[in-house]
């Protein structure tokens, strides 16, 4: 794709909507996975299993496609070694070491709605430390009303979430941060390298190393039917088609212009988790409801600013 296609409003809005609908069926598929899998939810070792396998076959599959659709095998030079090293700890072992184990501890529609805090993390970052762009008063405003949201759901009544715990949903945020972090650098080491041998690279060795991990802490997943397969299969294309084309709107685009795409994570996760999950009740109370509103608004306010 030429990089004039890549900035039009039409395919951006395509490309982006594809990553977050992929994203978004990720949060009820983790928990089936650990039905598939027998991993509990005390099960760490197991976790980071499951989350390495996945990573690692996903940064397979994207050299692949890479490798068949240039001809040649994707190799990284030796200026991307350090920047494969960074994004495969920031993006990948940080990032989902958090995720799995809190997800494992959090509802799938709470943990939807608490990760669109990453949208706001990216503005911020992008702003404040990275320098990619100007934190405007409405982008500030934006933030506030889409992390009002994110506060509504994590620390609502009882009857809707029950008390927050950092193992829980303190995970889930601590992942959400992470993720912002690598959306940044990936801005920057895109300019001098391929974000696609970047983010086959990166998971790979991110997956390698978690699930080194959870082998060596004694993890171990049971297949209990073959579309325990299917579902591992499937895991890892979202990574790879959804991260893969991420990083490449992001190496063509302003981060905000991207990162504001990201409210449709938890519209998407919470209606899946609901119809997946049996979690209506959370997902359609007036607590989800009102989370999900002040989400939405928050990025339509940054949006507008275009």
């Amino acid at each position: 794709m030429k990089k004039n296609i890549l900035t039009r409003t039409p395919v951006v809005l395509v490309l982006a909507l594809l990553c977050c609908s992929l994203w978004g069926s990720a949060f009820p598929c983790v928990k089936i996975g650990y039905r598939l899998f027998c991993v509990g939810s005390e099960d760490t070792a197991s976790q980071l299993l499951f989350a390495g396998c996945r990573f690692f076959l996903a940064g397979f599959l994207v050299i692949l496609i890479g490798s068949i659709s240039a001809r040649r095998l994707l190799l990284p030079g030796k200026s991307a070694l350090m920047p494969i090293a960074v994004l495969a700890l920031f993006q990948t072992i940080i990032q989902y070491f958090f995720f799995y184990v809190g997800l494992a501890h959090a509802s799938g529609v709470k943990s939807s709605i608490i990760t669109a805090a990453s949208t706001f993390f990216t503005l911020v970052f992008a702003a404040v430390f990275f320098r990619y762009e100007t934190l405007t008063l409405k982008k500030l405003l934006g933030c506030l009303i889409g992390f009002a949201g994110v506060v509504l759901i994590t620390t609502a009544g009882t009857s809707l979430t029950g008390s927050m715990t950092l193992r829980g949903e303190g995970f889930v945020l601590i992942s959400s941060a992470s993720y912002a972090v690598s959306s940044c650098m990936v801005k920057g080491y895109s300019k001098k390298e391929s974000p696609l041998l970047l983010c086959g690279y990166q998971f790979m060795l991110g997956g390698f190393i978690l699930a080194a991990a959870g082998v060596l802490m004694g993890g171990r997943l049971t297949v209990t039917t073959p579309l325990s397969f299917l579902l591992l299969f499937y895991m890892a294309c979202i990574s790879a088609v959804a991260y893969t084309l991420w990083s490449i709107l992001l190496k063509h685009n302003p981060v905000s212009r991207i990162s504001v795409f990201s409210f449709c994570n938890p519209v998407i996760g919470v209606i899946l988790s609901a119809l997946l999950l049996g979690e209506q009740n959370q997902a359609f109370s007036i607590y989800g409801l009102l989370a999900l509103i002040l989400v939405s608004l928050g990025i339509i306010v940054v949006y507008i600013e275009k």
